[in-house]
C-alpha cells in the first residue's frame, strides 16, 4: 500500500522568529549603503570571464557563493578553479552593512523564508554569482596530482562570469546521462579521489538524510532527503578549498580556523561495539571514516549506526590566532605558539570556512587574510582586528541557526501529528538509552510518513522496526512523544 502524503495546510513560523529574536527588515541606512555599493562598486580588472564557470545550488537559491570549473592538467592531474563571491569588495569596512552583518552573523533559513546576512540587493543581486553577468570573485586555483593530492594553490581577485545556474538534481541527471557541462565532467572523478583521501586521513563524513520542511501547494510537508552523489562530490571541492585556506593561515601565523577535536577513543570503541549487533562490518584495520562511509543510511540498521556515529563529531568551534610576528614562529619552531587545537576531527585536517561569504560572516574575514598572506602584503586592519571577536559571534549565530532549523522541524512535526494522538505507527529505532533513577528506558525513533524523528519511551531494540503509539503532539510547545506499542 502506498504511503499517504501528509500535508499541514498552515504553519505559522512567526512565533519562532520572535522567540529567537531573529532580525527583521534591514535598517534604512543599511539598505541605502548596499544599494549604492551595488551601483558603484567597480569590478576587478583581472578578467577571467573566458573561464566557463557554473554554479550548483538548491534550485530556489539566488545567493550563489561558489562557481566551479574543473579540468585536466597537462602531464596529468587536475586543476580546480573555484570562484567565491567577493563580498569584501562591496562591504565597506566600518560601514552600516558591515555593522549589520555582525548583528546577524549568518543567513538563517526557515521554511517560509530566509533571514539574510546581507541585503538582497547584494546577496541575491550584485555580489551573487548569477549566470550571464560579470561578477567580482576571489578565484582559488588548486592543482592536484593524479591521486588527488594538492601540489599548488593560488588565489586572486578576478572578474568572472558564470555560464549556468544548475541545481543538484539536474547535475546528477546530466552526469548519469553523460551530458554534464564541460566544467563539471570531472566532478565525480575528482570528488571520489578526494573522498578516498579523506577516508585515508581519518575524516568522518556522516551521509545522514536531511529532514526538511518544504512547501506542498498551499501547505507544508516533512521530507527526509538523502544526499545525491553530486552533493558529496561538490562538498569535497569546498573542503579542499577550506583546507588550502587553513594551510595558508597556519603558515602565515594568523587566521581563523574551524576546529573540532578528533573522535575520542572511548567514543570509537562504543561505536565499534554497536556495529556487530547492527550487522555493520568493521574489518580489521578499517578507519572509522571508511566504515561510516560504507553504511547505507536508507537501511534502518544503517541509520541507527550513523545516529551512534554522530557522537564522534562534537565540539566544533571557531579558533582565531595571531602570532605577533611571522618571523618569530620560525625562530620558535614549526607550529609553536599556534593554538593547541588546529585540526578538524570530521575533516581529518586543519580547515577553514572561506567558501560561503554571502551567507556566513567569518568567511569574509578569513578570505581577506588568505589573500593578503598569499600576496605577501599586510593584512587589512579591519580583517585582523576582528579576529578576537569572531569566534564568539559565530558560535552565537550557529546556535541561533541550529535552533531555527530544529524549531521549524519540531513545529511542523507537532502540527502534522496533533490530530493523530493515539494512533499506531511503524518506526525505526535510531537510538536507545537504558533506564535511570529518574526515568524509564527510552530512545529516538523515526516514522516514515510524515518524516518525523521523536523521543519514544520503552525498551527499544536498536536498529529494528517496531510499532509505536503517539501519546502527545503539541504545537504550542513543539513537542512530540511516542511510546512502544
Amino acid at each position: 500500500m502506498p504511503i499517504k502524503k501528509v500535508i499541514a495546510p498552515q504553519i505559522d513560523f512567526s512565533g519562532l522568529r520572535r522567540e529567537l529574536r531573529l532580525p527583521e527588515e534591514f535598517p534604512g541606512g543599511v539598505l541605502a549603503e548596499a544599494e549604492e555599493a551595488a551601483r558603484s562598486t567597480p569590478l576587478p580588472e583581472n578578467d577571467q570571464t573566458d573561464v566557463p564557470f557554473v554554479t550548483i545550488d538548491p534550485a530556489s537559491s539566488r545567493d550563489l557563493d561558489q562557481a566551479m570549473h574543473l579540468s585536466r592538467r597537462e602531464g596529468g592531474g587536475y586543476r580546480v578553479r573555484y570562484a567565491i563571491a567577493d563580498v569584501a569588495t562591496f562591504v565597506r569596512a566600518g560601514g552600516a552593512v558591515a555593522a549589520e552583518s555582525w548583528v546577524r552573523g549568518q543567513t538563517v533559513y526557515l521554511p517560509d523564508g530566509r533571514v539574510p546576512l546581507h541585503p538582497p540587493v547584494l546577496s541575491e543581486g550584485a555580489v551573487s554569482l548569477l549566470p550571464d553577468a560579470d561578477r567580482a570573485a576571489v578565484v582559488w586555483t588548486i592543482d592536484l596530482d593524479a591521486e588527488g593530492a594538492t601540489v599548488a594553490v593560488a588565489l586572486e581577485r578576478a572578474r568572472v562570469r558564470s555560464r549556468a545556474k544548475l541545481d543538484y538534481a539536474t547535475v546528477q541527471q546530466q552526469i548519469d546521462a553523460g551530458s554534464a557541462p564541460e566544467s563539471l565532467v570531472l566532478l565525480p572523478e575528482i570528488g571520489t579521489l578526494l573522498a578516498r583521501r579523506a577516508a585515508d586521513r581519518g575524516a568522518v563524513n556522516l551521509p545522514l538524510p536531511s529532514q526538511e520542511v518544504e512547501r506542498d501547494g498551499d501547505g507544508w510537508r516533512l521530507v527526509l532527503r538523502a544526499p545525491l552523489p553530486v552533493e558529496e562530490h561538490n562538498a569535497q571541492i569546498s573542503l579542499l578549498t577550506g583546507m588550502a585556506a587553513a594551510a595558508i593561515m597556519l603558515a602565515g601565523g594568523v587566521g581563523l580556523l574551524r576546529t573540532m577535536p578528533a573522535p575520542k577513543p572511548e567514543a570509537v570503541e562504543k561505536l565499534r561495539a554497536a556495529a556487530a549487533p547492527l550487522g555493520i562490518a568493521w574489518p580489521d584495520g578499517a578507519s572509522v571514516g571508511a566504515v561510516v562511509g560504507s553504511v547505507d543510511p536508507a537501511n534502518p540498521r544503517g541509520a541507527a549506526f550513523l545516529e551512534q556515529a554522530a557522537d564522534l563529531l562534537r565540539g566544533a568551534a571557531y579558533t582565531a590566532f595571531d602570532l605577533p610576528d611571522k618571523s618569530e614562529m620560525s625562530d620558535r619552531g614549526d607550529g609553536e605558539g599556534l593554538p593547541e587545537l588546529t585540526g578538524h576531527g570530521g575533516v581529518g585536517a586543519p580547515y577553514a570556512h572561506v567558501t560561503a561569504p554571502l551567507r556566513r560572516l567569518a568567511d569574509r574575514y578569513a578570505t581577506e587574510i588568505c589573500l593578503a598572506l598569499h600576496e605577501n602584503r599586510p593584512i587589512p586592519d579591519w580583517a585582523r582586528d576582528a579576529l578576537p571577536d569572531l569566534p564568539k559571534t559565530m558560535s552565537a549565530t550557529d546556535r541561533a541557526a541550529s535552533a531555527a532549523d530544529r524549531g521549524a522541524i519540531d513545529l511542523a512535526e507537532a502540527v502534522l501529528l496533533e490530530h493523530r494522538v493515539g494512533e499506531i505507527f511503524e518506526a525505526a529505532v535510531l537510538d536507545r538509552e537504558g533506564p535511570s533513577e529518574k526515568r524509564p528506558p527510552q530512545g529516538t525513533i523515526a516514522i516514515d510518513e510524515p518524516a518525523v524523528r521523536a523521543r519514544c519511551q520503552g525498551d527499544l531494540p536498536l536498529g529494528t522496526r517496531i510499532r509505536v503509539k503517539l501519546t502527545a503532539a503539541d504545537p504550542a510547545t513543539r513537542t512530540v512523544r511516542f511510546e512502544k506499542s
